[in-house]
């Protein structure tokens, strides 16, 4: 089974860009699933109806979520109805919405986790334990777990998949909008990586206009981050997993940008 997953999308840079280059990566890579954060790609804080509905029209089976789930409030009017919308599974018990969902792929199921870290972000239940609850649940319907771990330290998220190894196909990191160079297969077979990236503007500075942010360093001044609209670009992982264990085969990078230019 190979699984797409593309990082953070941020704003309308980042909508166009998945809609630029999705098609084109899924006619490449031929993935049976394909997974997008879309915690930002509402002007960078939280998501609509209408964007939820046209990743799904892309071709997206999963739409996790993290720290700005509840940034726009009509969330609330349909995140119990969305059914391939996953947000944090550790928030509070009887928060709306799910922490996983299951994508049906070729006879297959993919049980997709969101998990949101505690460190340098508000207090949560414990996604440690929360992710221990779910593979339980999980593992009785399918060996293919894929783990979005939504958290600021990287230390948090490194931990997180040594903790999983071996009990989930996969543990990718999103939230910090860098993608890191450390993607590897850990070792009892889950594929890892630290932050996949952010899918957005590509000359702000996390997907934020530079001016504003520089002002802020410089002045310590409240400010108001608008979302760049310059260039874009697109990050993104590529997982293969081996059919019946569940196991991670390989973890592939995707960088696209005018620095990194598209190859079909």
């Amino acid at each position: 089974m190979k699984v797409l997953f593309v990082g953070d999308v941020v704003g309308a840079k980042g909508r166009e860009m998945v809609e630029q280059y999705l098609p084109k990566l899924k006619k490449k890579y031929n993935p049976e699933v394909t997974i997008v954060n879309g915690e930002n790609s509402a002007h960078g804080k939280g998501i609509t109806m209408k964007i939820y509905q046209k990743l799904l029209s892309l071709g997206v089976q999963a739409v996790t979520m993290g720290n700005h789930t509840w940034d726009k409030k009509e969330i609330f009017e349909f995140i119990d109805e969305a059914k391939a919308l996953v947000r944090p599974a550790n928030f509070p018990e009887g928060t709306p919405g799910k922490g996983i969902v299951y994508v049906e792929a070729d006879g297959k199921e993919l049980a997709v986790i969101n998990l949101q870290g505690r460190t340098f972000l508000p207090a949560i239940d414990c996604p440690f334990r929360k992710a221990d609850e779910l593979i339980q649940e999980a593992k009785k319907r399918t060996p293919y777990i894929f783990v979005d771990f939504h958290a600021e330290a990287t230390s948090e998220k490194q931990a997180m998949g040594w903790y999983l190894d071996g009990k989930v196909s996969a543990v990718v990191g999103t939230h910090t909008h860098v993608q890191t160079a450390d993607e590897r297969i850990l070792d009892k077979g889950t594929a890892f990586i630290t932050d996949v990236g952010m899918t957005g503007p590509y000359d702000g500075i996390l997907g934020v206009d530079r001016e504003a942010v520089l002002k802020k360093f410089l002045t310590n001044l409240p400010v108001r981050f608008e979302i760049n609209e310059g260039r874009g670009q697109l990050n993104a992982v590529l997982v293969e997993i081996e059919e019946g264990t569940g196991k991670a085969k390989s973890i592939k990078r995707i960088l696209i940008n005018d620095d990194h230019v598209y190859f079909e």
